[in-house]
């Protein structure tokens, strides 16, 4: 593969930052540091020289397909104006059986105005056929991935090509078994709603989490978790150091509930669907041992982001 090309305005930027650390203004080379990471790119100090890398992989023209390398590579939608009234997000990766079951569900049972997109997340190559038998159609949307980007960033992805006004993140394991568009759209007539899904969860201190019923929770989990575009562009992207999906469903909630502290947090809520789990393979697939470190991994980043707020919980507990 040929080697990448250095945009100019990132070489210069490392040329700045370089003299800018010979002269001890750390200031300024803090600064340029994250000019160079926001244009994609990574800098590594050696001595009074440096390196360049891209921070994802290029993108990979295959014909009318590109296969991208990184999700801000995606051509996004954010700043379009909506259209329709959802849009469901899947990732897929291995198991083609769960997505053709999810994608049957969701599409023999969403209401007109329901598009659908599938985030190819460098799937198998069983997956990889199955998606490509998919027939073309106006509402499925199909994105490629050059390598597997982990579920944030594959998720992300899905969220830059989403149309419709509310985005609804279900996992290929969700088999709707009725409309669960409709019920999940109805609930953001509410402004105070931020967030909403089929299973929620709550707690009284922020480490330990409950299954609990429909109504007002803490945060809902990433099987089926709906929430406005306009504010997973002005809140997002989901943080990409979560490559194993577990736990990254409640960090999301409490981004997006999250008004501040000494502001009343919006809503999450749980709202009855017509909808059956089948078995979580992303779960199941993995050894023990390996599911709870990388739970425990991505656990570490909720408590560091919002490990003392209280305030953010149905059950206020005492400050831990």
């Amino acid at each position: 593969m040929p080697r990448q090309r250095i945009p100019d305005e990132v070489l210069s930027a490392a040329h700045e930052r370089s003299k800018a650390r010979a002269e001890r203004d750390w200031a300024t080379a803090d600064r340029l540091r994250g000019v160079i990471e926001a244009a994609g790119w990574t800098v590594v100090d050696r001595g009074t020289d440096f390196a360049l890398s891209p921070t994802a992989p290029p993108d990979i023209e295959e014909g009318s397909r590109v296969r991208y390398g990184g999700s801000k590579s995606v051509p996004s939608r954010l700043d379009e104006a909506p259209v329709g009234i959802a849009s469901v997000v899947l990732v897929a990766t291995d198991w083609p059986a769960d997505v053709e079951r999810a994608l049957a569900g969701v599409r023999g049972t969403s209401p007109n105005g329901t598009s659908v997109v599938v985030v190819a997340d460098d799937p198998s190559e069983e997956q990889a056929a199955a998606l490509d038998a998919l027939p073309d159609s106006r509402d499925l949307e199909v994105v490629w991935t050059s390598e597997r980007l982990g579920h944030a960033a594959a998720t992300n992805v899905g969220i830059r090509r989403a149309g419709g006004p509310v985005v609804i993140l279900m996992d290929p394991s969700v088999e709707p078994t009725g409309d669960v568009v409709t019920p999940l759209v109805g609930v953001f007539q509410d402004p105070t709603v931020a967030v909403a899904g089929g299973w929620g969860i709550t707690s009284s201190d922020l480490r330990t989490f409950e299954d609990a019923a429909a109504g007002d929770v803490d945060a809902i989990e990433g099987y089926l978790m709906a929430f406005r575009r306009p504010d997973a562009g002005e809140r997002g992207p989901l943080d990409e150091r979560f490559r194993f999906y577990r736990n990254l469903d409640i960090w999301w909630s409490l981004v997006l509930r999250d008004e501040g502290e000494g502001e009343s947090p919006r809503r999450a809520v749980a709202v009855d669907v017509p909808a059956e789990r089948h078995e979580h393979r992303g779960w199941s697939s993995l050894p023990e041992e390996e599911r709870t470190r990388q739970s425990k991994r991505n656990f570490y980043r909720i408590i560091d982001r919002f490990g003392s707020r209280r305030d953010l919980l149905l059950q206020r507990g005492r400050p831990g």
